[in-house]
């Protein structure tokens, strides 16, 4: 009966897979592809790999009609729907290789979002009176953590679960708390004397 279910699914994406070899994001669809690969550890083709993703994951839907949009995803999302409660703004510009763990009521609105971006749940990337985050390469969210207003997130930094964060993060960095505050710097830990300056 599974075997019959998958065939079935299967079929039913056809318009996916062609969407995806004839679309113009087609590329940094691929590294999206990659980067939940070799984090399932799974190898297989690309196509595969889309199918597979697109079968068992709303979140990976999101994303895909995400760099996908238009009329076209749309109407493929009325059979093989995206998640509901996971927000990405449609002006936000997010590199490839984003990977989601559970994005339950998370919401992605951000100038930019850089290469291999990982996000968790309940997590919030928003404006303040209109302006938005611009975030790095090889940044991490996680849960319930909030990135909000005219900020700059530096790359290869980590945002501690629940970590408020207000203010400019440099590259490198580890932020926790609320309001946020950087526990390391480049691989080092910070002394509690040097933690006064939330960021």
């Amino acid at each position: 009966m599974r075997k019959l279910y998958i065939l079935l699914y299967n079929f039913l994406l056809i318009p996916h897979v062609l969407l995806y070899t004839m679309h113009q994001n087609k590329k940094i669809i691929d590294v999206d592809l990659k980067r939940w690969a070799t984090e399932k550890k799974i190898n297989k083709s690309s196509i595969t790999l889309l199918m597979t993703f697109l079968r068992q994951s709303p979140d990976f839907r999101t994303i895909f009609y995400y760099r996908t949009r238009g009329a076209i995803a749309h109407l493929l999302n009325i059979y093989c729907r995206k998640q509901t409660n996971f927000t990405i703004d449609i002006r936000t510009k997010i590199g490839g290789g984003i990977l989601t763990g559970h994005p339950y009521c998370t919401i992605l609105n951000a100038n930019s979002i850089g290469e291999n971006f990982y996000v968790n749940h309940l997590v919030t990337v928003g404006e303040v009176n209109g302006k938005r985050p611009t975030i790095g390469n090889n940044v991490s969210i996680y849960t319930g953590a909030i990135v909000i207003g005219d900020i700059t997130i530096g790359d290869n930094c980590q945002i501690g679960a629940g970590a408020v964060v207000v203010k400019d993060v440099p590259n490198n960095a580890v932020v926790v708390g609320n309001p946020a505050k950087i526990v390391k710097l480049d691989g080092i830990k910070v002394n509690k004397s040097n933690t006064k300056k939330n960021v």
